[in-house]
């Protein structure tokens, strides 16, 4: 028994009747902390227990009766008893309100705090019944919708703007139907009043789920039946002008949503053939990121002054560079819309077109027609360009072509897939670009992370003692002279924090720098030299960020600590 000993609760329950072996159980818990979801719920989603075996064992253990979900009937559950937000907070369902007592359905019968929490904010007394944890899911999701898991929405109506390119005009299917569309609106509505990047629609073998990324962090949304998995996937095809008779390819397609009389949302829609259906994932296009202005995306005045700087510069290259979904585009589409004035041509070169901008001339790079970067950069510089942005130096060819039109009177803007300025130096080089002309070619690069901001109603001071902040790369200097905060989480935000920011890495090719490429230095040694410049590496930037109170450590370090 002492081999128990780390173990407590239902994890040392389910050792102890051998539906799992120790070692698993402590990995359960550890990762089911990690990943901040209820044990009861990493068991199951991952295959590891039975959900029915789990609510049986835990029944008898705590003493709790035991009930079916399947045999509730959902209408006649107690409306308005308790909050949304508690109920998904605590993942449990009101199943009746007798007098005084309100009986709730759990899956885990450790959340004590769970049945505080609900007494208190109800004037009730909470009196738990085990359910399993696959059903409670899907009964939540159809309370907070109203039905969601039948599909009973009620009408919700978009203006849906389906392109038929191609003289292609969308096929009547089973994807018209009704329940199906107002889903799959409500979805889409959902996603832009949560500010979320991306929809991810997954089937899986014996569920279909939905999963918005919010802050660059994945939420479970909703489990539809899994039987409407085909009719979901066809209705996105033909809302993004797909073949829906095609499952065994991957397509690419684009939704155009009108959510008033003055404002639509793009969304850039791939669909992936997985073994139990296609996924399909929707990224949100939102114009208005693109025209935030530099104040707002978060660089430190220095930094500021460098990009403009470069803006203002007749010729030359500026790279952004980051890991995908750092915020690349908007920062480059920030600084051309600075430059977008009526005496500038602006052409630019992506795959594909993710935000439309009036005043530049936007091509759609497609590799199987021929017309790749390289392509498209030589069209435009027979188009009289001043300014050329293109997607992504991928290759040696578009590369060359760049740095030749850096050179000889043009603005040239891109991105590279880096995690450093100094990373940046050295993956041209290794392209197979010359130092010469990498030195007298680039004039800026910029490396960049996105970071969750706190919550400033919720978010709370915390301390640290000064040996962890020294460690952690804080100055010396200025320890005692700021508060770090942690998050909490309320009503107005995700899990403490709302909204994001950018932590930058911007260096400005100095004379120093140039003889250093000229020399063939490392990344190292670049990275180094840029410091001695004054240059603020990311890890530097983002602790400035949380020395400011803006954003917590624990988020510094999980999108800048190697």
């Amino acid at each position: 028994m002492n081999d128990l000993a780390p173990l407590s609760g239902l994890a040392r329950q389910l050792v102890l009747a051998e539906l799992l072996d120790e070692k698993t159980a402590q990995n359960a818990v550890a990762q089911s902390k990690v990943s901040k979801i209820p044990l009861v719920t990493h068991l199951v989603q991952n295959r590891l227990v039975k959900s029915r075996a789990i609510a049986e064992l835990s029944a008898e253990q705590f003493g709790l009766a035991f009930l079916d979900l399947s045999a509730v009937d959902k209408e006649s559950l107690p409306k308005e008893v308790v909050s949304d937000k508690l109920m998904q907070q605590h993942h449990f369902l009101p199943l009746a309100k007798r007098g005084n007592k309100l009986f709730i359905g759990i899956s885990d019968p450790t959340n004590q705090q769970a049945i505080n929490d609900i007494q208190f904010s109800t004037g009730l007394t909470a009196e738990p019944i085990l359910v399993e944890d696959d059903k409670l899911h899907s009964a939540i999701d159809q309370y907070l919708d109203n039905g969601a898991g039948g599909l009973d929405l009620g009408d919700i109506d978009l203006d849906i703007e389906i392109s038929t390119d191609d003289d292609k005009k969308p096929e009547a299917t089973d994807a018209d139907d009704a329940p199906v569309v107002r889903f799959v609106n409500k979805m889409l509505l959902d996603a832009i009043k949560r500010g979320s990047s991306d929809l991810h629609f997954e089937p899986y073998e014996k569920m279909y789920r939905v999963r918005f990324r919010t802050d660059g962090v994945m939420h479970e949304m909703a489990r539809p039946p899994i039987q409407l998995a085909p009719r979901i996937s066809a209705r996105l095809k033909v809302m993004a002008s797909m073949d829906i008779s095609e499952r065994r390819k991957p397509q690419d397609g684009r939704v155009k949503l009108k959510v008033s009389k003055n404002k639509s949302i793009d969304f850039r829609v791939n669909t992936l053939p997985t073994l139990w259906g296609e996924k399909i994932v929707m990224r949100i296009l939102d114009p208005s990121s693109a025209q935030m202005g530099i104040d707002a995306l978060g660089y430190e005045e220095r930094q500021k002054e460098l990009y403009m700087e470069a803006l203002s510069q007749p010729q030359g290259m500026i790279l952004v560079t980051g890991p995908t979904g750092s915020g690349k585009t908007v920062s480059l589409y920030t600084g051309l819309n600075i430059l977008n004035t009526v005496d500038i041509n602006i052409s630019t070169a992506e795959d594909p077109v993710e935000i439309n901008l009036e005043g530049i001339n936007q091509v759609n790079v497609n590799p199987r027609q021929g017309m790749d970067f390289a392509q498209a950069l030589r069209a435009f510089l027979r188009q009289d360009p001043d300014v050329i942005m293109v997607g992504e130096i991928r290759d040696l060819e578009t590369a060359e072509i760049a740095i030749k039109a850096a050179q000889t009177g043009h603005m040239v803007m891109s991105t590279l897939h880096t995690n450093s300025a100094a990373e940046t130096l050295t993956r041209l080089r290794n392209m197979g670009v010359p130092a010469f002309n990498i030195a007298t070619s680039v004039n800026l690069i910029i490396a960049q992370r996105l970071a969750r901001k706190l919550c400033p109603k919720c978010k709370k001071q915390y301390d640290v003692p000064r040996e962890t902040l020294l460690s952690e790369g804080f100055p010396e200097s200025q320890i005692g002279k700021f508060t770090l905060y942690a998050p909490v989480g309320c009503e107005e935000c995700n899990n403490g924090y709302r909204g994001r920011l950018g932590i930058y890495e911007v260096v400005k090719i100095t004379a120093a720098l140039q003889n250093l490429i000229m020399e063939e230095g490392n990344s190292i040694e670049i990275a180094r030299k840029a410091r001695e410049e004054g240059f603020n590496d990311l890890r530097t930037s983002g602790l400035a960020k949380a020395m400011q109170g803006v954003t917590s450590l624990e988020e510094i370090n999980r999108v800048t600590k190697d």
